[in-house]
């Protein structure tokens, strides 16, 4: 009787295992939709620059889209420099710089969390080493904050003293 409830068991953990699998494998195929959607509709967040009345204009190409097109001219390096007038190097080079800071700014919130926590545990337990403790600590934390500092430094090159524009 035990072992006709252990097998019970088993298939019923190997049933939820197999109902967790699917649910995982609908909810990845539903984000990467999602996310295949939202960089499709991106290019209809930017406007382009008005041509200058000297430019030539160049003739569109109909069977790309132009995410495609995008994603190829940010993977080439040389294609990525901006032309005169154009407006997409500037405004990634924006979303660019607001990434840096903010994932530079929630890894080093993290990261000082972590370790503020860690030394209030070990003082809890030691409360005689709690002094070499707190200069450890904050040694630790002015060298979390520096890398926050670095990435507020990638932001403002990219948005005052861009490389990528000519």
């Amino acid at each position: 009787s035990s072992i006709l409830e252990v097998s019970k068991l088993t298939l019923c953990t190997h049933g939820l295992g197999i109902i967790a699998m699917v649910r995982s494998i609908t909810l990845v195929a539903a984000v990467l939709v999602v996310g295949a959607i939202m960089v499709a509709n991106m290019t209809q967040a930017f406007i382009a620059a008005p041509a200058a009345s000297h430019a030539t204009r160049t003739p569109t190409v109909k069977a790309f889209p132009a995410a495609a097109l995008s994603a190829t001219a940010m993977t080439i390096p040389n294609v990525a420099h901006a032309a005169e007038g154009s407006v997409w190097i500037p405004a990634l080079s924006a979303v660019g710089a607001g990434f840096a800071i903010g994932l530079a700014a929630i890894g080093s919130g993290v990261g000082q969390g972590i370790a503020s926590g860690r030394c209030i545990d070990g003082i809890s337990r030691q409360p005689e080493v709690a002094d070499d403790l707190r200069g450890v600590l904050l040694l630790s934390l002015a060298f979390m904050e520096s890398l926050t500092i670095y990435g507020l430094v990638i932001a403002l090159v990219l948005l005052f003293a861009n490389p990528l524009i000519k």
